[in-house]
């Protein structure tokens, strides 16, 4: 592992949980992301990741035409960005209770198959779609983030058949496996994206010994991006340069700029990109990132 001295920023611009009702800059409406996107991709960002929201509600949605609205509005603006849309809704599994597990909780558990959990995949082809290599206890309650290996196999294949390049997100070390196993059977294709998704619970923490770990798990020629949550974001912007990375910022992970300031996106990659330039660190722009990444886009 080295400095990576070559750096590309991924903005995640919105999320699905309720930061929302806790700042009024986390973007609702697909208007309201499409902008986020933007200003984003101005500030310095090369990949916007992308989850849409119900505009009147503000909850997670995954809604064909919200995410049709978003990527059409970017598409047709004059700002260049890369367009990583998330797969990972539709592997939601809550269950009732510790005492009561079954019957599951219905109002909340949303699984899908592979093909529908890619719809708006298929239809919108962006250049980068996100897959979760693994199942695990997520946050708190009774939620479960299911990705069975079968799943996993399945929606790679359809992925690798698009045309469209997948993120691994890797949560913790057991998702590293399965990525290898899903890279090894020809799953996956060169150049191999990984995202580490650091200090989530309950995956990897995000102190840096564990990051370094992880990342010198990783193939030599595989390219990654770290990110950690809250309080860790910007910390984890030179932390990921370091480790030979690349980094994420955005409202999706963090709503602060500092202690009691709520950022922007465009702030959050604002200051990510300073931290870059202050380390002497190249910040590449989107059709350099296509180059990387030998990304197809689709107009």
């Amino acid at each position: 592992m080295a400095l990576n001295t070559e750096v590309f920023i991924t903005c995640a611009v919105t999320g699905a949980g309720p930061t929302h009702e806790k700042s009024d800059k986390v973007p609702v409406t697909p208007r309201a992301i499409a902008d986020a996107a933007i200003e984003a991709a101005n500030a310095g960002a090369a990949i916007a990741h992308i989850h849409v929201r119900d505009p009147e509600t503000g909850a997670p949605s995954r809604n064909l035409d919200h995410y049709r609205e978003v990527v059409e509005r970017v598409r047709e603006s004059d700002t260049d960005v890369v367009l990583n849309l998330t797969a990972g809704m539709g592997g939601d599994l809550v269950f009732g209770s510790a005492e009561q597990p079954l019957p599951l909780n219905e109002a909340e558990t949303d699984m899908l198959g592979a093909r529908e959990r890619l719809a708006h995949v298929a239809e919108l082809r962006p250049e980068i779609c996100t897959l979760d290599c693994g199942t695990m206890n997520f946050a708190v309650g009774d939620y479960v983030m299911t990705n069975t290996p079968a799943m996993l196999r399945a929606m790679a294949a359809q992925i690798r058949d698009m045309g469209v390049r997948p993120e691994i997100e890797i949560f913790d070390f057991g998702h590293m496996v399965m990525a290898k196993d899903l890279v090894r059977e020809g799953l996956i294709t060169d150049p191999v994206l990984v995202q580490l998704c650091m200090g989530i619970p309950y995956g990897a923490p995000d102190d840096p010994r564990t990051l370094l770990d992880l990342a010198s798990h990783l193939p030599e020629d595989w390219i990654f991006s770290a990110f950690s949550i809250g309080r860790m974001q910007l910390p984890y912007v030179p932390m990921a340069a370091l480790a030979g990375g690349n980094v994420r910022v955005g409202l999706e992970d963090n709503i602060y700029l500092k202690k009691g300031v709520f950022a922007s996106n465009g702030d959050l990659v604002e200051r990510a990109a300073t931290i870059l330039s202050a380390m002497n660190v190249n910040v590449l722009g989107p059709q350099a990132v296509r180059e990387k990444l030998k990304l197809t886009k689709t107009a």
